[in-house]
């Protein structure tokens, strides 16, 4: 887990992506695609942008430009900011609400939009884009309150939504999302750094897509309430806004082929891949027959973590077979990336790495040799201090000598409290980067 975050640590990721050398400013993956700027032709530099990994970024990137840096506003999470208050520069940090957005999120993302206002072809924009953007630049629309969106917030994570239709109804409630950042700083150049959070890395879905076309529509937003069946308890303002928007009274968000996306350039600089490459190289480094099987891993919490199990339960009774056709023999590892979901049943704590362990833990019961250990990169799972659990075969037994009823636990979503008395919770603090989430099976020979 260790070399997991280290390979995807922001600071890092960002100085492989940008050089300055002289006035000449290079962007872009140094084996790949990159994007040279001539500094000596724009007035200004400044750096905008909003997730978890904000504060390292905004440091390394203040590092590199020095002087050359005019300003900007980067939104992080509470807790999530820079020990050293000038280690930003110029830029302003801003410690704000997640995964429900407040006060201190829309203050800033106002910032934020009054500095974009005065841009001009002068000026170079840098947006910083990491997971949590989406819930930390809050700036509704016109006659959307806060309170109205941090309760659509708190409906849209309880209803087992995807991050990809979240995203899709946040896109067409705000005034930076969906592209319209980009719109808002054209016609000004617009670099985005991306770590990405969101399973395939899809441009338009990560922090909801602030520098991005957007494929979406409002009839795509106003179907997903109609599918998860929330029409009824979204506030009136946003339906209204929704609408008035499906006929034609709000324009919508930017679209594939918008000519003020032919000066934006996007690059991911971090994701979920490179973070589970980097641990399945450290597992072979320790010693054990490993694969990385995916990191597409997505669905509901608690049916993920029964299949997390059956995996386990493959390689113990020696039934899975390596790529090449040999069956993976000795200490054995499978490495699975991704971000599952949870529908909220009850009324108590955890986050779906936890809630994904604790499913795990009851089909594993009594089976010798195995653990799971499921890991928010963040570092928070869920509304909680703690980056996900491990499990194995004696976790229910330990359990029941506590008297802890695994089975209630997991029906009403308190897996926290569960972990937490068996002493199984991972804990990492903030880890000030967010690639998504890491599932590890390790079974002995």
């Amino acid at each position: 887990m260790r070399a997991a975050l280290n390979a995807v640590e922001p600071g890092a990721a960002v100085a492989r992506h940008l050089q300055l050398v002289a006035s000449r400013l290079t962007i872009g993956d140094p084996h790949g695609i990159q994007q040279a700027y001539d500094l000596n032709d724009f007035d200004r530099v400044l750096v905008v942008g909003g997730g978890k990994a904000g504060a390292p970024m905004a440091a390394t990137v203040a590092e590199i430009l020095g002087p050359r840096l005019a300003g900007g506003v980067v939104i992080v999470k509470h807790g999530h900011g820079l020990n050293d208050a000038a280690g930003g520069g110029p830029i302003e940090i801003v410690e704000a609400g997640h995964p429900v957005p407040d006060d201190a999120g829309q203050q800033g993302a106002g910032r934020i939009i009054s500095l974009l206002r005065n841009t001009t072809s002068r000026d170079l924009v840098l947006c910083l884009i990491s997971g949590g953007g989406s819930a930390l630049m809050t700036a509704p629309m016109p006659g959307i309150s806060l309170a109205d969106l941090q309760s659509l917030t708190q409906i849209l994570l309880g209803c087992g939504a995807t991050i990809n239709e979240i995203n899709t109804i946040r896109k067409h409630i705000s005034q930076l999302k969906g592209g319209q950042l980009a719109q808002l700083a054209s016609p000004a150049p617009v670099v985005s750094l991306i770590l990405s959070d969101v399973v395939g890395d899809p441009l338009e879905v990560i922090a909801s897509g602030p520098t991005v076309p957007d494929p979406t529509n409002f009839d795509d937003a106003w179907s997903i309430l109609v599918r998860y069946k929330i029409v009824d308890d979204v506030p009136a303002s946003i339906m209204s806004h929704l609408s008035a928007g499906i006929e034609g009274g709000i324009p919508d968000t930017p679209k594939p082929g918008n000519p003020i996306f032919g000066q934006v350039r996007n690059f991911i600089i971090g994701s979920n891949r490179l973070a589970a490459a980097a641990a399945a190289q450290e597992a072979q480094l320790l010693g054990f027959d490993t694969i990385l099987l995916t990191t597409f891993l997505e669905g509901e919490a608690r049916e993920v973590g029964k299949v997390m199990a059956g995996l386990a339960k493959g390689l113990a009774r020696e039934e899975t077979m390596h790529p090449a056709g040999q069956p993976l023999s000795g200490p054995t590892c499978l490495i699975l990336g991704g971000e599952t979901t949870v529908t909220l049943r009850g009324n108590g704590k955890g986050g779906r790495n936890q809630e994904m362990a604790l499913a795990a833990a009851l089909s594993l019961e009594n089976w010798q040799g195995v653990l799971i250990a499921n890991l928010a990169t963040d570092g928070t799972d869920g509304p909680t201090d703690a980056a996900g659990a491990y499990a194995d075969g004696h976790t229910i037994a330990r359990a029941t000598r506590l008297g802890l009823d695994a089975k209630d636990h997991l029906e009403r979503n308190d897996s926290y409290h569960f972990f937490k008395k068996l002493g199984d919770l991972i804990v990492t603090g903030p880890t000030k980067t967010n690639v998504n989430d890491l599932a590890l099976i390790f079974v002995s020979d």
